[in-house]
C-alpha cells in the first residue's frame, strides 16, 4: 500500500512538473517568437568557400517511418518520395502545438496541392491516446490530414524530445530544414519555400 502510494506521489509531482513546464514553455514563446527555421544546407549568403577544399555536406535522407491515418491504415514517410513534405509531430495536450495549428491550416489550403502534410500525433497510449487527439480535433475545424503516431516510430527516427517539431523534407526524400518550436504563418511559408521547386 505504502508502495502505491509513492507512485502515485511521483506521477502527480511528474504531472504538475510537466504542467508549469508547458506554462513557462507557452509564455517565453510568446515572448520571444518562434525559432528561425534550421537548414540542412548552407545557402549561398552563407558564402560557403569550395575553393577553398571545403566540402558541401551530403544531404541527408528524411527517416522513414510508419503511422496510422484516421482509419487505422498504415502509412509511411516513404510513400510520398517524389514530392515535398511537410512533418509536423504534436499533441492535443501541447499548447505550443495547438498555438501553430491554425498556420498549418492555411499552409496546408494554400500548399496542399503542391505538399504533401504529416501532421503527426505522438499518440504514446499514456499522455496522449488516439482517443484524446480525436476528441481534440473534433472541437475544431482543422482540416489537415493527422496521422497517430501509436508505436512512435516516427518520434524515434527523429529523436523528438521536444514537441513542436517540425521537419522540411523535399521530393527526393532529403531533409532541407526543420525547426524545434512553434511556427507561424511566414515561418512556415519560408520552410516550404525551401522544398517546392522554382
Amino acid at each position: 500500500m505504502k508502495n502505491k502510494m509513492i507512485l502515485l506521489i511521483v506521477g502527480l509531482a511528474m504531472v504538475a512538473l510537466l504542467a508549469v513546464a508547458t506554462i513557462f514553455y507557452e509564455d517565453l514563446s510568446t515572448q520571444f517568437g518562434a525559432d528561425p527555421i534550421i537548414t540542412q544546407q548552407p545557402t549561398q549568403d552563407e558564402g560557403q568557400d569550395t575553393a577553398s577544399g571545403e566540402q558541401e555536406k551530403p544531404p541527408v535522407a528524411a527517416p522513414d517511418f510508419t503511422v496510422e491515418d484516421a482509419d487505422g491504415n498504415p502509412v509511411s514517410l516513404s510513400d510520398f518520395v517524389g514530392k515535398p513534405v511537410v512533418v509536423n509531430f504534436w499533441a492535443s495536450w501541447c499548447g505550443p502545438c495547438k498555438s501553430e495549428m491554425p498556420a498549418f491550416q492555411q499552409a496546408w489550403e494554400t500548399y496542399g496541392e503542391q505538399v504533401e502534410f504529416l501532421l503527426v500525433n505522438l499518440t504514446d497510449n499514456q499522455q496522449e491516446t488516439v482517443a484524446s487527439a480525436k476528441n481534440f480535433l473534433a472541437t475544431t475545424e482543422y482540416t489537415f490530414p493527422v496521422y497517430f503516431d501509436t508505436q512512435l516510430s516516427g518520434a524515434m527516427a527523429y529523436g523528438v524530445v521536444g514537441i513542436p517539431a517540425t521537419y522540411f523534407i523535399d521530393k527526393d526524400g532529403y531533409v532541407v530544414a526543420g525547426a524545434n518550436s512553434a511556427l507561424d504563418y511566414a515561418t512556415l511559408e519560408y520552410g516550404i519555400s525551401l522544398i517546392l521547386e522554382d
